[in-house]
C-alpha cells in the first residue's frame, strides 16, 4: 500500500470528532467523505459534507454539485473521474446542524490532523478550486498567497480570479441555493470569472 493510500484508510477509519472532540462531539457516527488520488491535477476544497453527501457518502450529489459542475464546464461523469478531479472539503464529515437549522462550520479536528498530510502527498495537484472562507483561509496559506481577510467574499473572488501562480487558486462563492441572491446581484461572475475559470479547468483535466 503506497503513502496517500494508506493515509485515505485512515482517514476513512477516523473518529477523532467523537472520541476527541474539540468542543461538542460530532453528533452522530463519523463518515468521511474525501475523494483523492495521485493523479488528478484538479482540486476542489469545499467547507463540510451537507447531510445528503452524508447519506450518499458521494460529494457534491446533490443540487449544489450540478451548478458546481456547470461552473467547471464538465460533467457527472469528469467530475467522479478520481483521476482527473480530486475532492477534500475542509471537514471531512457532515458536521451537523446548528439552532436555527444550518449547517455547522467544519469540524476543527479534521484539518488539525490529515490536512497538512493529505496535501503534501499531492504534489501534482494544478489547480485548486476554493468554496468559501474555511478552505480559502487554510489553501491561500498552505499556499503562501496573500489577500485581505478583512475584505469581502466579492472582492475576494475578483482578487483571484485574476491572480496567476502555479498551483493556481481560484476562489467561488459556494455553488448553495443561497447563494443565488449574490450571483444575481454580481452578474461579472458569469461573465468574466466563469469562463477564466473554465478555462483554467480544460486546461488541467
Amino acid at each position: 500500500m503506497d503513502e496517500l493510500a494508506g493515509l485515505l484508510a485512515r482517514i476513512a477509519a477516523c473518529r477523532v470528532c467523537v472520541e476527541q472532540p474539540v468542543g461538542a462531539p460530532l453528533p452522530h457516527e463519523p463518515r468521511p467523505v474525501v475523494r483523492v488520488s495521485g493523479a488528478a491535477r484538479l482540486l476542489i476544497a469545499g467547507q463540510a459534507p451537507g447531510a445528503r453527501v452524508h447519506a450518499s457518502g458521494l460529494p457534491f450529489d446533490d443540487p449544489s454539485g450540478d451548478r458546481l459542475r456547470d461552473w467547471l464546464g464538465i460533467d457527472r461523469a469528469t467530475f467522479y473521474d478520481v483521476s482527473r478531479v480530486a475532492v477534500a472539503a475542509m471537514g471531512f464529515c457532515f458536521p451537523g446542524y446548528d439552532a436555527r437549522g444550518a449547517d455547522l462550520p467544519p469540524r476543527r479536528e479534521c484539518r488539525a490532523r490529515w490536512h497538512d498530510q493529505l496535501f503534501a502527498l499531492m504534489p501534482q495537484v494544478e489547480l485548486v478550486v476554493a468554496l468559501g472562507r474555511a478552505a480559502l483561509d487554510y489553501h491561500a496559506r498552505r499556499l503562501q498567497r496573500p489577500f485581505d481577510r478583512k475584505a469581502l467574499m466579492t472582492e475576494t473572488v475578483r482578487h483571484f480570479a485574476a491572480q496567476q501562480g502555479a498551483p493556481r487558486l481560484i476562489v467561488l462563492p459556494h455553488p448553495s441555493w443561497r447563494n443565488t441572491g449574490w450571483l444575481r446581484r454580481n452578474p461579472w461572475f458569469e461573465a468574466d470569472v466563469l469562463p477564466k475559470l473554465k478555462e483554467a479547468v480544460q486546461r488541467v483535466i
